[in-house]
């Protein structure tokens, strides 16, 4: 419960560099600070909230956004989330100039990588962080040596990847197993895909998807912990209850008496 530098601001102290942390680029003097900096560009990673035009003016090459989506698909808050629940094969990273639009801008590269069935939250993050890191170098050192060049994104395409609220975190069992196996990556490792049983909330952390069948949200197989969807059925391979640790299903299923026909809410 404490408040903890961030990873950038750690690196940044370490060579003695100025860091400026303002309630919002809209507080007095932060625009004539930034300006005096001289910046050639500035770059804008997650940063979560709309820049004014006159910062986004505020370096000679304007600001550069590193975007983890292959826009114009998924502008906006959660792309690697809404990519895995929407089932999209691939996806990627955009180095993109900003506008006053939310990743409207024009691009000046993008590198995909594919969406395994077994890819997450996580994976996918850690995976486009490290491209976007290689992208941006090769980015930066056009525009320093003049050879840099941006395509306007085309509307065709254009999706928007809206912030994740928590209440879709709840899985609902009408939909089909396909559809809640992803949204169980999607929300993994946070804030975990949630679900209801006997009354108490709990998370499911891993789950296959299986050919079965019977009333949405229905236990049809005790022993393989397979719970029934509008469409085919989830085995929970791996959960936590409320105030527990995460455990694999069989020790879960060691601890409490877990019979066909019991309910998932």
């Amino acid at each position: 419960m404490r408040t903890t530098p961030s990873a950038v601001k750690k690196l940044a102290l370490s060579h003695h560099l100025a860091v400026e942390q303002p309630q919002t680029l809209r507080s007095p003097g932060i625009e004539a600070r930034l300006r005096a900096l001289g910046a050639d560009a500035m770059v804008v990673a997650a940063y979560g909230l709309i820049l004014p035009p006159t910062i986004l003016r505020s370096a000679r090459h304007g600001a550069i956004n590193i975007h983890g989506s292959l826009l114009p698909r998924w502008r906006g808050a959660a792309p690697i989330q809404r990519a895995i629940l929407a089932g999209d094969a691939e996806t990627g990273v955009s180095i993109m100039q900003m506008d006053e639009g939310l990743d409207t801008g024009p691009v000046f590269a993008r590198r995909s990588i594919p969406l395994g069935s077994n890819d997450d939250l996580g994976t996918v993050h850690d995976k486009l962080a490290e491209l976007g890191a290689q992208l941006l170098l090769e980015v930066l050192a056009s525009v320093q040596n003049g050879t840099a060049r941006t395509m306007p994104q085309p509307e065709a395409g254009a999706t928007y990847a809206a912030k994740i609220e928590k209440s879709e975190t709840w899985l609902d069992w009408k939909k089909s197993a396909t559809e809640l196996e992803r949204a169980v990556r999607a929300f993994r490792p946070a804030p975990g895909a949630a679900a209801r049983f006997q009354g108490e909330p709990l998370k499911i952390w891993r789950a296959r998807v299986e050919n079965g069948a019977g009333a949405p949200g229905t236990i049809i197989d005790a022993k393989e912990l397979q719970v029934a969807c509008g469409s085919g059925a989830l085995s929970i391979e791996e959960l936590q209850p409320a105030g527990g640790r995460r455990m694999a299903a069989r020790d879960f299923l060691r601890g409490h008496r877990i019979e066909s026909g019991m309910r998932f809410e």
